[in-house]
């Protein structure tokens, strides 16, 4: 399955704008980060964009009760199992690098992007670590994201947390402009 054909499954099941902007994201940070482990761009960049594909539908049988829908579309086992294991609460284990950078990036991509919404420029490009770090200390901020997964995702993967954070604000800056976040106009 190639891009196309995955965000076309995804809109297929999932009709709200942020919960699609949301799997580009992740798919823009899979793909940066595909090289850099040695993975298959278009593998690790289909798992990124399917990874919620089933949340709109199902919050609390996310992702175990679509599991059926990626086997019937063709999805490799590979992509399956990385999906299944991007939440803790489903008891599969990550042990691929493909698996392990797909837990590493969903929040950090969600919590980068609510960082880049309120700069008053809101262009994710300019989003530095230290103020990923300075607003995970505000509780209030992006609440339903958990930090303590974007800080096990980046140990697990074995990428220092200013270095993911890096690397998912350029992965976001590449795609800007599909995810409204190049910037406000002037």
């Amino acid at each position: 399955m190639d891009h196309e054909a995955a965000y076309a499954l995804l809109c297929e099941h999932t009709k709200g704008d942020s919960l699609r902007k949301h799997g580009l994201a992740v798919e823009a940070a899979m793909r940066r980060l595909s090289s850099r482990f040695g993975g298959d761009e278009e593998t690790w960049a289909v798992t990124g964009v399917l990874h919620d594909f089933d949340y709109e539908r199902e919050p609390d049988g996310h992702p175990q009760n679509g599991k059926a829908d990626l086997e019937a579309a063709g999805l490799s086992a590979e992509i399956v199992r990385a999906i299944q294991s991007h939440g803790d609460h489903t008891g599969v284990t990550r042990v691929t690098p493909m698996e392990k950078a797909l837990y590493a990036v969903d929040e950090l991509c969600g919590f980068v992007t609510a960082v880049a919404l309120v700069r008053p420029s809101k262009r994710v490009a300019e989003v530095e670590p230290s103020s990923v770090k300075k607003k995970m200390k505000d509780k209030a901020f992006a609440r339903a994201i958990s930090r303590d997964m974007m800080l096990a995702g980046a140990t697990d993967l074995g990428v220092p947390f200013d270095e993911l954070i890096s690397e998912v604000v350029a992965a976001l800056s590449g795609i800007a402009d599909r995810l409204g976040l190049a910037g406000a106009p002037a």
